[in-house]
């Protein structure tokens, strides 16, 4: 807070962002995003078969629920994969037309893309499409929570 002698001044200051982790961190999301809505999620399966034979241990008290567990596992992670792919949603809408379109080019539409096609498909300059990029990255970290901090 600054105090110029007429009026109380707040300042904020943006924290420092450590771009090159960050830019890590949201390219792994849009993967992750990006294969969940193609083949969905990957379920665990339960692998036990019974044995014939007792199965002799100390006392430990401790009940093995190998299914429940299993489960439990499928359905947690398949919320949380929702609940990804809603929140990327509502976090490009933040984006203007050109850094919604770069990423869905980039990193959502297909697997194996480059930067030179996406820039040419845009009919843009590299330099322009690298800062649209830096500037589309930097608002779906911190719309995402993915920031990581220098």
């Amino acid at each position: 807070m600054k105090n110029n002698g007429h009026a109380l001044q707040l300042t904020y200051e943006l924290p420092a962002v450590n771009k090159e982790a960050t830019r890590k961190r949201v390219e792994e999301e849009l993967e992750t995003v990006r294969i969940y809505k193609r083949i969905g999620i990957i379920r665990r399966e339960v692998g036990t078969v019974g044995r014939y034979e007792p199965r002799v241990h100390g006392s430990t008290n401790l009940v093995s629920k190998t299914t429940e567990n299993t489960a439990v596992w499928n359905v947690d992670r398949e919320q949380v994969m929702e609940k990804k792919v809603v929140m990327l949603d509502k976090a490009l809408m933040c984006l203007n037309e050109m850094e919604r379109e770069l990423i869905r080019l980039r990193y959502l539409d297909t697997d194996d893309t480059y930067d030179y096609l996406v820039c040419g498909d845009l009919g843009v300059s590299e330099r322009k499409y690298r800062r649209v990029k830096a500037q589309a990255m930097y608002k779906l970290a911190l719309a995402l929570r993915l920031e990581v901090l220098a």
